[in-house]
């Protein structure tokens, strides 16, 4: 018989006034003879056991990877945009010098004493400001005129020019595009003149004496 401020059947094994284990050395008497109603009876809950060291180390393991996984393909990636990036804004540097030089054409042709222009700001304007000008003949957008665009900076410049009447002409012009952050923004600079030829210094200057082929357009 199980003690427990009384006597209880062997089938408790829990106290049912404090819910403590009970200890028994008496041999098991019956419900039926005790007076005491029949099982189920009260049980002891067990403590529950922890999860093996193997599934830690597969825990350990997975968060791991989900962590660092993540950063290898970043740094692998950020390379390749780089490159794409560059590459992108190099062809718009070229696109943006044929727009030029089409500009430059048109210019002549619109203000033949003038010549050529020789400043992107001549060939730009705004068409809310009025009719086109020879300042300002809107010829081109004025991200262009503006002399910034797609990570490249362009120019014209080493303007030749004869005097007609006592006014200068302009003949001849250089324009030039060059990397805002050479190796960042771009690799190559890029000169044109009123040939429009298109040629490339590969080192990012204007010291291009390199032809940009048809891969590049």
């Amino acid at each position: 018989m199980k003690k427990c401020g009384r006597e209880y059947p062997v089938e408790y094994n829990v106290c049912p006034l404090d819910s403590t284990v009970l200890q028994s050395s008496d041999p098991p008497t019956s419900t039926a003879s005790a007076g005491y109603p029949p099982p189920p009876y009260p049980v002891q809950p067990q403590p529950r056991k922890g999860l093996p060291v193997w599934a830690w180390v597969l825990i350990g393991v997975g968060a791991f990877l989900f962590i660092v996984v993540p950063i290898l393909l970043a740094l692998i990636a950020i390379p390749t945009i780089g490159s794409i990036r560059k590459k992108a804004n190099d062809i718009s540097a070229i696109r943006s010098i044929q727009v030029i030089v089409t500009a430059e054409s048109a210019y002549e042709a619109s203000y033949p004493a003038n010549g050529f222009a020789c400043s992107l700001k001549a060939l730009g304007g705004d068409p809310n400001s009025g009719p086109p000008n020879p300042n300002a003949a809107q010829l081109i957008q004025p991200e262009l005129a503006s002399g910034v665009k797609s990570g490249y900076i362009f120019k014209i410049s080493t303007c030749t020019k004869v005097n007609v009447s006592g006014t200068d002409r302009i003949t001849g012009y250089t324009v030039t595009a060059v990397p805002q952050r050479v190796g960042v923004t771009g690799d190559r600079g890029f000169c044109a003149d009123e040939s429009g030829v298109i040629k490339f210094d590969p080192a990012g200057s204007t010291n291009c004496t390199q032809a940009a082929g048809g891969d590049d357009q």
